[in-house]
């Protein structure tokens, strides 16, 4: 393959990618006004794992601990998370989904599998395992290849005024 179309099909990808992204904010938006994609994304985990500590999700989601702090309270909020005491360590507090949130997934995930059978209905079973085999090596791939976060510096840092929070 020749560098013009190597480069053709990275920019292909890269906006189908954000394109897809695009569609599954607003159709978690759809399903749950109030529960942000990212939100969805970590109750989803919590279930997936029986249980997790708020600092593995933000080790697993590469998301800095004040924001999985505000999701997780938001999640508590619309009483689809609770915290339990570790079993093993009760200084530790394990996050666990409430009997609401777990129907909220299964109705969720519900709809968005019906959504993929639909969106995906003509495709091949050769094609669908492909598809799938492909998602699962890009997502293995992990972060690797992209550049680290920029680090603010004190000179590039935004100027609040007294009494402005950040959010």
């Amino acid at each position: 393959m020749s560098d013009g179309a190597r480069e053709t099909s990275l920019d292909t990808i890269q906006r189908e990618l954000t394109a897809f992204a695009r569609r599954a904010r607003a159709a978690a938006a759809r399903l749950h006004p109030e529960l942000p994609l990212v939100s969805y994304t970590l109750l989803a985990h919590i279930d997936d794992q029986q249980g997790c500590r708020a600092t593995d999700l933000a080790a697993h989601y590469l998301l800095d601990k004040s924001t999985v702090s505000r999701q997780i309270a938001a999640l508590e909020k619309l009483g689809l998370v609770e915290r339990r005491p570790d079993p093993d360590d009760h200084r530790v507090q394990v996050l666990h989904p409430t009997d609401a949130g777990t129907r909220l997934l299964a109705s969720t995930q519900a709809s968005r599998l019906a959504a993929y059978e639909e969106r995906l209905r003509d495709w091949s079973a050769e094609d669908l395992a492909a598809f799938a085999g492909y998602l699962l090596r890009y997502n293995a791939a992990g972060t690797t290849g992209f550049p680290p976060a920029p680090t603010p510096t004190p000179t590039s840092a935004p100027e609040t005024s007294p009494g402005m929070s950040e959010s």
